[in-house]
């Protein structure tokens, strides 16, 4: 990041002011970083347009989880959603402040790390929905537990490289030992590939299950067509990994002095790798409304209930119980047209509530 050095004097033994700069930590950095150090012109406009814009999507995002919540439409990525928006609303409010406060290196470093943090909840979600799409055609495989266990193993890693690259960034702000540098730009370098590569996993993943032979029938779930579920996410991880490469790419760049950055760090670049590209996935998630085409039944544990249909097999289960005897689809679903009609009954007999079946003519206009 460009920063504007602090400038204090230090007095000789005479009492009078020297001409050597004393610093203090935190220090500002002495390379060039993606977007530079914000001005008011310029980013104080833009990113308050952008700060608009995601308090919108905070709004819309947390009002369909409340909506779907009093439905009993339990869809917590809705929730994840609102928390990036909140994110970036901070991240905003940061870097507008940092405007306002160019030398104050404090204020740097939390719009940074507000930067670089509030994005990797983008990536979760897609990696949620590039699951259920497995799952979905390939029940067995996807529900295997070596397949959630992998699943399970890349979030605990995104979450342990997030606070490596937080404790990266805010140290590389409080040591001026070139040793320790180097190690805290590796960290960095590190992450930011590791990002990267987790916003592009939706695509080998979804292409994967789509040519590898399906065994079963595609487990519909959700609302609309199945390959508009499959567009949607690759949309969207194209958006994420467009961002993430391009940031982590800058990065392995050879540093440039603050007074001679790249053009490839200019503030166009800044603004639509990160905040552009977000808005439009999150504005994305509430048009095609995710939260109804991405939606699963509460406690699916296995194959087939995504479709229903280990619900529906318990229902002709307990019907089959009750009655002692197979009953066919439309009886189960009182679809009976013509002949005999079964019917279901009931009595209290010591207290508890028993079924039974009668076997009676079917009535007259019933269709």
């Amino acid at each position: 990041m460009d920063f504007l050095l602090p400038r204090q004097q230090e007095t000789g033994p005479s009492g009078t002011a020297g001409s050597q700069q004393v610093q203090h930590a935190p220090y500002p950095p002495k390379t060039a970083g993606l977007g530079g150090i914000p001005t008011v012109h310029t980013d104080v406009p833009i990113t308050a347009v952008f700060l608009f814009l995601f308090i919108c999507c905070a709004v819309a995002h947390m009002t369909i989880l409340q909506l779907n919540n009093k439905r009993g439409h339990k869809f917590l990525m809705s929730g994840m959603t609102f928390g990036f928006c909140m994110a970036r609303i901070t991240t905003c409010i940061m870097r507008i402040v940092w405007a306002t406060r160019p030398r104050n290196v404090r204020i740097a470093i939390a719009a940074q790390i507000f930067v670089a943090a509030g994005v990797v909840l983008l990536f979760v979600i897609n990696l949620i929905f590039a699951q259920r799409i497995i799952r979905a055609a390939h029940p067995h495989s996807g529900w295997h537990p070596f397949f959630s266990r992998s699943f399970t193993a890349i979030y605990v890693l995104i979450i342990v490289s997030l606070v490596m690259l937080i404790i990266a960034n805010v140290q590389n702000f409080y040591t001026l030992n070139s040793h320790t540098k180097h190690i805290d730009r590796a960290i960095i370098l590190y992450g930011g590939t590791f990002y990267a590569i987790v916003s592009f996993l939706p695509f080998p993943l979804v292409i994967g299950g789509l040519v590898i032979p399906r065994t079963t029938r595609v487990e519909k779930f959700g609302t609309g067509r199945f390959r508009t579920k499959i567009a949607i996410l690759l949309t969207s991880a194209f958006l994420l990994s467009l961002g993430a490469a391009f940031r982590v790419g800058t990065n392995y760049k050879t540093p440039r002095p603050i007074n001679d950055p790249p053009a490839y760090y200019n503030k166009a670049c800044f603004y639509i790798f990160n905040f552009l590209v977000e808005i439009v996935v999150v504005i994305l998630y509430v048009v095609v409304r995710v939260d109804r085409r991405f939606h699963v039944p509460n406690g699916s544990k296995g194959p087939g209930d995504y479709s229903g249909s280990n619900a529906l097999e318990l229902k002709e289960r307990s019907v089959e119980n009750s009655s002692g005897r197979v009953m066919s689809e439309e009886e189960v679903f009182d679809d009976v047209v013509d002949g005999p009609r079964s019917e279901i009954v009931g009595e209290h007999r010591g207290g508890a509530f028993v079924v039974n079946s009668t076997l009676g003519k079917p009535k007259a206009g019933v269709l």
